[in-house]
């Protein structure tokens, strides 16, 4: 199959975060997880780009001037706080109805950003650059990993960065984010992951480092039940994200 015919698209996950995109920014909504989850990826992120661009993370506005690609974005959970932070997002989704929801809020909440119901390959065939791009759960959604990635990655400018997390295809995954998380905590809807369609980080660095980018960090992350937050972790078996870099030329 050529790239022009291939895409990234599962309909049925598009499908399926559309019958939920009213829920987006209910914290207390199908959507919570993320909601908690947002602290700690978000002070990664920021922490990371500081570091990338010689940046000052406790700035007002550390990534001032940067443009910023946050794929698959959803409802806006990272677009928002990322251009509250100074960048120039552009937020993309293939879920037009998450589009909607996105525009709605931050038109509500007096920010700027970019929303559009595209995918990454169109936005790749049109020549969109980003010193930032944001792929952030959505690896296990899509219908072809290795083309979506390798797509993500050709819109990484020289010199910057890609953020991708996702959860690893393990045993220890099965029963806690997805068993655990969908049957007994009830944090997700049943059927939001299946097994098959988890990624391994080197089913995730190979078509990354194919594609000029060196994986520079790789961390898991995961919730403590003790303190009800979530936090860096050493253990990948679940939760992890990893940073990717373009060399300058």
């Amino acid at each position: 199959m050529t790239d022009a015919a291939r895409t990234t698209i599962d309909q049925s996950e598009v499908d399926r975060f559309s019958a939920l995109a009213a829920e987006w920014w209910n914290p207390h909504g199908k959507f919570k997880p993320l909601h908690k989850f947002n602290p700690v990826r978000l002070g990664y992120i920021r922490d990371r780009a500081a570091e990338t661009f010689g940046r000052d993370p406790k700035a007002p506005r550390p990534l001032e001037g940067l443009r910023l690609l946050d794929i698959g974005c959803g409802g806006g959970l990272l677009s928002e706080p990322m251009a509250r932070m100074g960048a120039d997002v552009v937020g993309a989704d293939a879920s037009e109805k998450n589009i909607r929801i996105a525009q709605t809020h931050a038109a509500g909440s007096g920010v700027s950003v970019d929303y559009r119901a595209v995918t990454a390959e169109a936005l790749a065939e049109a020549g969109e650059t980003f010193d930032i791009v944001l792929n952030m759960e959505v690896v296990e959604h899509v219908s072809d990993v290795e083309f979506f990635l390798s797509t993500c990655a050709s819109m990484v400018r020289p010199g910057g960065m890609m953020v991708v997390a996702t959860i690893n295809r393990t045993m220890k995954a099965a029963a806690l984010a997805i068993f655990a998380a969908e049957n007994v905590l009830r944090w997700l809807p049943r059927g939001t992951h299946q097994y098959e369609k988890l990624v391994r980080p080197e089913e995730i660095e190979k078509p990354l480092s194919a594609s000029g980018l060196t994986i520079t960090e790789r961390t898991g992350v995961f919730f403590s039940p003790f303190t009800n937050q979530w936090n860096l972790s050493q253990d990948m078996d679940v939760n992890y994200m990893m940073i990717a870099k373009r060399p300058r030329d």
